[in-house]
């Protein structure tokens, strides 16, 4: 049997191995044997995983290897600029965006839908596609607007000179003061629409970043990040549930910019829309919060938000890029694509 003796070494041992190598957790089954009475006597820890022959050690100093990083690897550098030159088209409407639609890309085009649906003519605008996986973001036209080369970014031609804003939170809190809309006027729901506002700009990159890119997207599923990430968001998920068990949207019953701002990645995640985790989430399990993401998903400008600059799902859902509010009508990859078939026959 194991002795006291044994198990105190095997612990130890144990801590060695993770303090050393936190990656180890990932690991199936750390195997300890030890010969005792001409025994061997195993023991699998209580990670469950098996010892690899190879862990990771970090140099000394970083060396950047492009042929590591996963599905986003050739996308990612350490580096920021232009990689070549190309103008970014402009369209006719005064608000140009340049984008996809990725959660943050969803932040804006909802906004605009919604002041669009006020009747506010002035936030007419134009949606050009971006495709990240090209590159498009490094482009000098797109660097010239953002340096950070990360979408969306817009460009506001109404007056006499350029006014590019970059960084989706920013946009946002831009447009709801530019046309007074979705930011309420009373100073404590401000403050806690601003507040929630950058909770979110906060707190995605845990989401997106952190537990997304471990759990759906890593080359390999390793047991620590998944583990640190999932209850960061967890954690996260309770916060809102909390929330909106007394609250119908999250500045009490004002649907604001904080809303929209929250939805496209929280919302996705509820309705299994973005990493296939809601299971693994328990995500029916926020009820409060399910309730809020039914009801904001069920809104006309909603559903055309999450439209523009699509280029994956049903082809109905998808309108590459927006000029027009009759593109959502004429201009969906469905449509182009029935058209196509009836030109070359």
């Amino acid at each position: 049997m194991l002795t006291a003796a044994l198990l105190t070494e095997t612990m130890q041992i144990k801590a060695d191995i993770n303090r050393k190598s936190p990656i180890c957790f990932n690991m199936k089954t750390i195997k300890i044997s030890t010969l005792i009475n001409d025994n061997l006597i195993c023991m699998n820890n209580n990670y469950g995983a098996e010892m690899s022959e190879y862990t990771y050690e970090p140099p000394k100093i970083w060396q950047w290897n492009s042929e590591v990083g996963g599905e986003f690897a050739s996308i990612n550098r350490p580096i920021a600029g232009a990689t070549h030159q190309a103008d970014l088209p402009v369209g006719k409407h005064p608000l140009q965006l340049y984008s996809l639609a990725t959660p943050n890309g969803v932040k804006v085009t909802i906004l605009l839908e919604e002041l669009l649906a006020l009747k506010i003519k002035e936030a007419e605008y134009d949606a050009h596609l971006i495709e990240i996986m090209e590159g498009n973001q490094f482009s000098s036209g797109f660097v010239e607007i953002n340096p950070n080369s990360k979408i969306p970014a817009l460009v506001d031609n109404t007056g006499d000179n350029k006014l590019p804003i970059f960084e989706s939170g920013a946009i946002l809190l831009y447009l709801a003061e530019k046309f007074d809309a979705f930011l309420p006027k009373d100073p404590l729901l401000k403050s806690q629409c601003l507040s929630w506002l950058f909770w979110q700009v906060g707190s995605a990159p845990y989401l997106g970043g952190g537990f997304g890119h471990f759990y759906a997207y890593a080359p390999e599923k390793f047991e620590y990040p998944i583990e640190r990430f999932t209850m960061e968001v967890k954690r996260q998920l309770d916060v809102l549930d909390r929330h909106l068990a007394n609250n119908k949207y999250m500045c009490e019953d004002q649907y604001t910019i904080a809303d929209m701002a929250i939805w496209p990645w929280y919302g996705a995640l509820m309705q299994n829309k973005v990493y296939e985790a809601a299971e693994f989430l328990q995500t029916r399990s926020y009820k409060n919060l399910l309730r809020w993401t039914e009801e904001i998903g069920k809104r006309a400008a909603v559903k055309r938000g999450i439209m523009v600059n699509r280029t994956w799902g049903e082809l109905d859902e998808q309108l590459h890029e927006r000029h027009e509010a009759s593109d959502f009508e004429f201009k969906t990859q469905n449509k182009l694509v029935d058209s196509d078939e009836c030109y070359t026959e």
